[in-house]
């Protein structure tokens, strides 16, 4: 029988400047995927860029593929991560003339 895990990192936290999720140790995991909850957000031109992160020991951090997502209203944007070793967290930065985005973030893991 597969497992199933969701972890809520963020919930209704309201961001403003670089940030970064709790690390998340998901090496049981075969599969994972993040969802993004935006809540709200004001300023002008506000753009949240989010970035998967991996580590091998929850301690040092690097990008795992270069890709970023980014977030410039209310809604939920969801992406898959793959072959990601043991840790994941997610990196962001809230762009923009006085920015703040209110967040609820959620990673998957399934084995």
């Amino acid at each position: 029988m597969r497992q199933v895990q969701t972890a809520v990192l963020e919930r209704d936290t309201t961001f403003d400047a670089d940030f970064a999720t709790e690390p998340y140790e998901v090496a049981w995991a075969g599969e994972a995927r993040w969802f993004v909850h935006t809540l709200s957000a004001s300023g002008e031109d506000v753009a949240v860029r989010l970035v998967t992160q991996i580590s091998p020991d929850g301690l040092t951090w690097c990008d795992l593929d270069g890709h970023e997502h980014v977030v410039t209203g209310p809604g939920l944007v969801t992406w898959p991560v793959e072959r990601f070793g043991q840790w994941l967290r997610l990196r962001g930065t809230v762009t923009g003339g006085n920015p703040s985005a209110k967040l609820r973030i959620y990673l998957t893991a399934k084995s």
